[in-house]
């Protein structure tokens, strides 16, 4: 060997004892990070297919917010230390995605993001709805944790309140004009007979190898956790939003007008699309792409053959019978059959795909009127629940046909599902990478599969092309 090679081999030799005590660091912070999340966020780790903590609900006690952000910066100071630049490549991508995620998570907090744990159509009480449906309901074990949770809720309610009380105080409140209604995401839950209540549904589908001694304990258990908890939580909640944090929401719109608002719309963008950019240089971007997209459009009138202008275009859309489903079952099918066109189409533009399915639900009727066209939820982290093309079955004259095509490509395959459920059946990587959602990533795959739908025969009739324009 030569002088030289001999000597880069030494260097070599001498660095690999340091990049391995790096490397071991790192999974320490991982670990750590990973165990930390699943005991501080029960729901999620649920919903991440670990049982440990099935039994509970998330703190959210201002005390517990707080603690939690220490445990944060301190994982983010150690990071800090750890040189990437010797790290092998995953875990490069590791470091740098664990990093990203608590310096958001840490400015959340800073700009008092946490005392608007709500929004126009989300929040820990839609979420908690959705229980009956997520949760791992197989033993007797599983539903006597389902009760514990059910048992706990009036305090999980209080605790967000508590958040939304001192929100008010800061002047960190949601514009009012977003609530209009927000009752109706409540009220369904707040009152009447327990055993009519959707979170009783579990106790009317108990299996029937249970012993009959089980299931009686069970069933009345449930009722008494709805009645006692669960109906007295909504009601609290319900009797806030209304009496006092929609009379003191305000009247501004934007994040700028909220207290230190520049500095945390900056925040926003940089956490939604990872990018050093302005708000401003985000909203030139959107004026350029809306003049591209007008084009385009342009092109598809032309394809119809309609004489009218943009005006009159939108008002036959609107009026024309031929662009609605009669019934929610109609509609239902409708997108049936598009997601399951694409999923023989699927094979031509990918080489692996997810082993989890998805199915097609209605959005339940308590929240469909305040949300969107359609939704998707992710599998069960433990593959024993398929993800979920929900879809609005409300109002149908406000789901017009000709969107179809364009939102079941984004939502269900090759969108959501396709990204997220491989996601998840990931191997070899850190728990959480498998679970963490980037939002640039996220939405712009979905948008990037609305596209992926003129590679394989989708988008045929102009007036469908021009659906999927609008939600580009």
């Amino acid at each position: 060997m030569s002088p030289i090679l001999r000597a880069a081999s030494s260097a070599a030799l001498a660095i690999l004892p340091h990049a391995t005590a790096m490397a071991d660091d790192l999974h320490a912070v991982l670990a750590e990070a990973w165990e930390l999340q699943l005991r501080e966020y029960p729901l999620f780790a649920t919903y991440a297919g670990d049982a440990r903590f099935n039994d509970r609900l998330d703190s959210m006690a201002e005390a517990d917010v707080r603690r939690r952000n220490v445990f944060e910066r301190s994982f983010l100071e150690r990071l800090r230390r750890i040189d990437r630049s010797g790290l092998p490549p995953q875990d490069r991508i590791s470091h740098e995605v664990l990093e990203r995620s608590l310096r958001d998570s840490i400015g959340e907090l800073e700009h008092g993001a946490h005392l608007m744990p709500i929004t126009n159509r989300e929040g820990f009480h839609v979420s908690f709805a959705r229980l009956p449906e997520e949760a791992p309901l197989a033993t007797v074990k599983d539903h006597e944790d389902y009760v514990a949770r059910l048992g706990a809720f009036r305090r999980y309610a209080g605790e967000h309140v508590a958040l939304l009380r001192e929100g008010i105080q800061r002047g960190l409140t949601l514009p009012r004009v977003v609530l209009e209604g927000y009752e109706g995401t409540i009220a369904p839950h707040a009152a009447g007979d327990p055993e009519k209540s959707l979170f009783h549904g579990p106790f009317e589908r108990l299996p029937a190898h249970f012993p009959e001694a089980d299931r009686v304990r069970l069933a009345a258990a449930g009722r008494k956790a709805i009645a006692e908890s669960v109906q007295p939580g909504y009601r609290d909640f319900l009797d806030f939003m209304t009496r006092e944090y929609i009379p003191a929401a305000r009247s501004t719109l934007g994040a700028s007008a909220l207290p230190g608002g520049r500095a945390f719309y900056e925040h926003r963008v940089r956490m939604f699309t990872t990018l050093e950019v302005s708000p401003e240089e985000v909203h030139a971007t959107g004026l350029r792409e809306v003049e591209r997209i007008r084009r385009e459009m342009e092109a598809a009138i032309a394809k119809m053959g309609f004489r009218g202008s943009f005006a009159e275009l939108l008002e036959h859309l609107r009026k024309d019978p031929r662009f609605y489903a009669s019934t929610p079952e109609a509609l239902l099918k409708e997108a049936a059959y598009v997601s399951k066109r694409m999923d023989g189409e699927l094979p031509r533009l990918f080489r692996k795909l997810p082993r989890t399915p998805y199915g097609i639900k209605p959005i339940p009727g308590f929240i469909a009127p305040r949300t969107t066209g359609a939704y998707y939820s992710q599998p069960s982290g433990d593959g024993t629940r398929s993800g979920t093309y929900f879809l609005n079955t409300h109002d149908l004259r406000s789901r017009p046909l000709y969107l179809l095509e364009a939102l079941s490509l984004h939502e269900a395959v090759p969108g959501h599902h396709l990204q997220l459920a491989l996601q998840q059946e990931l191997e070899g990587l850190p728990p959480f990478r498998r679970f963490v959602e980037v939002t640039v990533f996220v939405e712009g795959w979905a948008l990037y599969a609305e596209r992926l739908g003129l590679e394989v025969g989708f988008y045929q009739d102009p007036y469908s092309d021009f659906g999927r324009l609008t939600y580009e």
